[in-house]
C-alpha cells in the first residue's frame, strides 16, 4: 500500500525507520552485563562485515554497472572480498567476536548455512517472480499478467503467510519423530515443488496463489535453529544462530537481486517486459537452488546418523 501511494521509496522508508527504532530499543534496553563479566561489542567486526554485505548487495542489484562499467564493478567486487577476508582475521583474533569464526567452520553448521544460502534464494526468487507476474498488464502483448496493482499483487502473498504460519506451529510436532536435516530437506523439497508448480502453470491467478502456499507451508527457516544448536557449544549459540540469520538475509536479498537480472536478460529489445519464457527459467533456477539445498540436508542428516551410530 506505501509503495502504491507514496512510492517505492516511502515503502523503504517504513523499513528504515522501524529498523531504525529497533536498534534503538535494542540500544536501550540492553542488560547490563553480570557482576564479573566483561562485556564488549565489536563494533570493528559489525561495521567491516556490514560495508562488506553491502558492496555485496549492490553489485548483486545493479546490472547496468556489470555492463557499462565492468572495471568498477570489479574493483568493488574485490574490494567487497577483502573486506570479507579482513573480517574473518579481526573475528579470529578479537577475544570478544560477533561470530565465532571457528564454530562456523564446523562442517555441519557450514552446511547448514550453505542451505540456508542457497534456499534463501530460492525462495525469494519465486516471491519476485510471482508478485511481478501478477503485476503485469494482461494487454500489453506478452501473453500473461494480470495487471494487478501493487496492492492487490501483495495480496497474493497471504497464502504464502497464512501457510508458513500453518507450517511453523506443525514443526516442533514433527521434530519429534523427524531429525531436524531431514525436516530440512524435506521443506526444501516441497519449496521446489512450488517453483515446478509455477513453471508448468501459471495461466490462472488461483495457481499463483496455490504455488504461493506451497512456498509458504515448505519454508524451512523453523528447522534451521535445531540443525545449528546440536553442533555448537552453548556458549556461542547466540554467535551461530545471529551469523545464520545474516546469511539467510544476504540470500534473500540475492534471490530477488537474481530475479530481477534473469527476467532482464529475458526483456527484448524496446520492450518493457519480460518474455513468458524467461519466468520458466527464472523458476527452472529455483527448482535448482532447491535441489542444492536438499542435497546439503541430505549430507547434514547422514553425518549426523553416523555421529550418532557409529
Amino acid at each position: 500500500m506505501l509503495a502504491e501511494l507514496g512510492g517505492v521509496r516511502a515503502a523503504y522508508g517504513l523499513g528504515l525507520v522501524v529498523t531504525a527504532a529497533a536498534l534503538l530499543t535494542a540500544w536501550r534496553s540492553m542488560p547490563e552485563a553480570p557482576e564479573g563479566r566483561y562485556a564488549h561489542v565489536d563494533v570493528t567486526g559489525a561495521v567491516v562485515l556490514a560495508a562488506a554485505l553491502l558492496l555485496v548487495l549492490f553489485l548483486a542489484g545493479e546490472r547496468n554497472l556489470w555492463s557499462r562499467h565492468l572495471a568498477v564493478a570489479a574493483g568493488l567486487a574485490v574490494v567487497a572480498v577483502v573486506l570479507l577476508r579482513v573480517w574473518a582475521v579481526i573475528e579470529l583474533r578479537s577475544t570478544t567476536p560477533l561470530v565465532d569464526v571457528r564454530a562456523v567452520r564446523h562442517p555441519a553448521v557450514a552446511g547448514a548455512n550453505l542451505a540456508m544460502f542457497v534456499g534463501g534464494i530460492g525462495m525469494y526468487l519465486l516471491l519476485t517472480l510471482i508478485t511481478r507476474y501478477a503485476q503485469t498488464p494482461h494487454g500489453a502483448g506478452y501473453g500473461y499478467g494480470y495487471g494487478l496493482t501493487t496492492f492487490v499483487a501483495g495480496l497474493v502473498l497471504i497464502p504464502f503467510s497464512v501457510l508458513g504460519f500453518v507450517a511453523g506451529k506443525l514443526t516442533p510436532r514433527v521434530r519429534t519423530r523427524i531429525a531436524d536435516p531431514l525436516l530440512l530437506a524435506g521443506s526444501a523439497v516441497v519449496v521446489g515443488g512450488g517453483f515446478a508448480l509455477f513453471a508448468a502453470a501459471r495461466s490462472d491467478l488461483v495457481e499463483l496463489f496455490a504455488a504461493m502456499g506451497v512456498l509458504g507451508f515448505g519454508g524451512f527457516s523453523a528447522a534451521m535453529p535445531g540443525v545449528i544448536l546440536a553442533v555448537t557449544p552453548k556458549s556461542e549459540t547466540s554467535s551461530a544462530m545471529s551469523f545464520n540469520y545474516v546469511v539467510r538475509s544476504v540470500g534473500y536479498s540475492l534471490g530477488s537481486a537474481i530475479g530481477g537480472l534473469i527476467l532482464a536478460a529475458g526483456t527484448g529489445p524496446g520492450h518493457l517486459f519480460p518474455d513468458d519464457s524467461a519466468y520458466t527459467t527464472a523458476a527452472l533456477v529455483g527448482v535448482g537452488a532447491m535441489a542444492i539445498t536438499t542435497l546439503t540436508s541430505l549430507v547434514l542428516a547422514r553425518r549426523r546418523s553416523s555421529e550418532t551410530n557409529p
